[in-house]
């Protein structure tokens, strides 16, 4: 079973993948039109058809059922039809088109092509009244995808319903009649690999936000090495997170400051994390949406008890990375599935983990109740329900700090309100592009600051918002 968003997704990636839209319409349509020939041949269909990609869905079975008696019925003139690919196939139409009118009977089958995923709350005219009508029509209905007003408030309701690739949440054969699955091609890394269609999950900021309002993060690092908590922290704000505040021992403070002018600083007395701060920092966390912590934090064994006393307490989305992974050791468990883990293969090891295959990523995640996302040339992440895998990237994001950046970028879409498998995966795609962006201009002489500053130029592409 899949979302309404992950059906989105994977027509993005379909297309990225070589697949057009126009390739998965026809063999939608295809599908729809040998079920309605095998159970209903020779009958009249009647194919009521919307402006967008479920409209030519039902258009594209019109074309596949060519040798029957067939009826398009449109919501209005054809001149409003948006999706480019259904144009393109009602432009090859012979059979009669008509508008709907809310009065026409010469049919024997209704075929309900006309609003797909996507649509939500009051139906407006005429599909309120195309609702109505059929509900006193009383031949058999096929929906097509899914049945028109499903997360309306009124719904047609079918006899059988053939969606594409799985069914989708919230439907039953209650609300969709016998639910039929239909394969129509999409790639299988369009789904079990990450790809320009996971920037759909990407929370855009409302038009009136404040400051804020688009995520607030605490990165708490430092101590030995103050680079580490400093990546991580543009790492976040240069993916959109509002404010990074980074909590660290006074003996980084001046450094990490250093790095720029933008960050919020807290000085934690002394030289290294310890059990004296986690009072303080637990307090802090009440005003931040999600936390960070490991960037060069440093392996003392008293910063390894502050971190573990802290986790334990800790009731905010967040990323455990680096040093923060050394110190949970083996015995780990999580307190919440909003936590990511973002071990490489010898942190992995250290957790309990035993090897590089998914299914062993997967093992781990659901005995230690969290994300992982164990890094490599392909990231496997994983919640220890499914498994995505990331590609992106170069052999090249080998250099100091590309871990740290990679958590900064997770931890601020967390901050953002992103779950954390889906923040977890969307971040390793954005750090993987910026890194294969920053390789074309660098080679092998790329190094972590080049990633953050091409994680902005990639977000910036992958959301292809024309209001920013």
């Amino acid at each position: 079973m899949i979302s309404v968003l992950d059906s989105q997704v994977m027509d993005v990636n379909s297309e990225a993948l070589g697949v057009s839209v126009e390739t998965l319409m026809d063999h939608a349509g295809q599908a729809v039109a040998e079920l309605l020939r095998a159970r209903y041949h020779g009958q009249r269909f009647g194919i009521f058809c919307g402006h967008g990609n479920n409209g030519g869905d039902g258009i594209a079975a019109a074309l596949h059922l060519a040798d029957e008696n067939v009826t398009i019925y449109l919501f209005d003139d054809s001149s409003k039809i948006r999706s480019p690919a259904a144009a393109a196939y009602f432009s090859k139409l012979a059979c009669p088109v008509r508008i709907f009118d809310g009065k026409t009977k010469d049919f024997d089958v209704l075929v309900d092509a006309a609003l797909g995923t996507g649509v939500t709350g009051k139906l407006n005219p005429p599909f309120d009244k195309y609702v109505d009508y059929t509900r006193k029509f009383r031949g058999p209905i096929v929906s097509v995808d899914i049945p028109t007003g499903l997360f309306c408030d009124k719904q047609v309701q079918p006899d059988v319903t053939v969606t594409m690739h799985d069914v989708k949440e919230g439907m039953t054969t209650k609300n969709s009649g016998e639910i039929v699955i239909a394969d129509i091609g999409i790639p299988e890394n369009a789904w079990k690999c990450t790809g320009p269609g996971d920037f759909l999950r990407y929370p855009i900021p409302i038009k009136d936000s404040h400051k804020g309002a688009n995520g607030s993060l605490l990165v708490i690092g430092g101590g030995p090495y103050y680079g580490a908590p400093a990546m991580a922290a543009m790492g976040a704000m240069r993916i959109g997170t509002d404010l990074v505040t980074i909590a660290t021992p006074e003996s980084s403070y001046h450094e990490v400051a250093a790095q720029s002018s933008v960050f919020v600083m807290i000085k934690l007395k002394g030289n290294t994390l310890c059990h004296d701060h986690v009072k303080q920092l637990l307090e802090l966390t009440e005003n931040y949406d999600a936390v960070l912590i490991g960037p060069g934090l440093g392996r003392d064994e008293h910063t390894f008890e502050a971190v573990n006393q802290f986790v334990s307490l800790c009731k905010k989305p967040m990323v455990i990375d680096a040093d923060g992974l050394n110190a949970l050791g083996d015995s780990f468990m999580a307190k919440s599935d909003q936590i990511v883990l973002t071990p490489h293969s010898g942190e992995y090891l250290r957790l309990g983990g035993s090897s590089r295959e998914p299914e062993d990523v997967k093992r781990m995640a659901s005995k230690l109740g969290c994300t992982i996302i164990l890094k490599g040339r392909v990231d496997i992440i994983s919640d220890g329900r499914q498994i995505k895998l990331d590609p992106a990237g170069t052999s090249g994001m080998t250099s100091a700090g590309t871990g740290d950046v990679l958590a900064g970028i997770i931890a601020g879409l967390m901050s953002k309100k992103m779950k954390a498998y889906d923040a977890a995966y969307l971040g390793a795609y954005i750090s993987g592009k910026a890194g294969e962006m920053a390789s074309d201009r660098y080679a092998y002489g790329m190094i972590a600051t080049d990633i953050i500053d091409d994680a902005a130029i990639i977000l910036r592409q992958g959301l292809k918002n024309p209001e920013l």
